[in-house]
């Protein structure tokens, strides 16, 4: 396993904030606002994160990439979102970025099959890479705890501020 990037304090603060539009509300209403967006037919729906991912499953709008730790809130749940025989495992540490969890979402990106990758460690930081190697106009979706959920519309834009945040971030010697 090698760690390409580290968070730092500062962007930790930072990450608190939405990258994408946040949509508060119930379940329901999130997920009524992703039937909208699954009836656009955006290029892709990727989700990151277990209760998102289970909650877009539920409601029938299955992710094209799902990116999952088993965890919520730091809590371990054992969520049965794995549909399909496209399940890949990689490890990425709390607060980094791996090159294996990296290579796994650009290549599950480049299929048209529905993929799964299930995290040893932590998922959340793989937002960036998932909005960096989607195509445009796809929509990669997250929780934001006890709000609702945040779209990302990938664009130029976000790809931009996601290789910034990228940029930002420590990075260490391949090992």
């Amino acid at each position: 396993m090698s760690v390409i990037y580290t968070i730092t304090p500062e962007l930790r603060v930072k990450f608190r904030e939405p990258f994408g539009l946040l949509v508060k509300g119930t379940v329901d209403q999130t997920m009524s606002k992703m039937y909208e967006i699954k009836n656009q037919n955006p290029p892709k729906i990727i989700s990151v994160g277990d209760v998102v991912t289970k909650n877009l499953q539920n409601y029938n709008i299955p992710p094209d990439l799902t990116v999952i730790d088993n965890q919520s809130m730091r809590n371990k749940v054992q969520l049965s979102i794995h549909t399909g025989n496209n399940v890949i495992k990689v490890k990425n540490p709390q607060g980094t970025i791996t090159k294996e969890a990296v290579e796994a979402i650009k290549n599950s990106l480049k299929n048209r099959e529905q993929t799964h990758i299930v995290v040893d460690g932590e998922e959340d930081l793989l937002t960036l890479i998932a909005v960096l190697y989607a195509p445009e106009n796809s929509v990669v979706v997250y929780g934001q705890p006890d709000e609702g959920i945040v779209l990302v519309k990938v664009s130029l834009e976000k790809k931009t501020e996601a290789s910034k945040f990228l940029k930002e971030m420590k990075k260490r010697s391949k090992s």
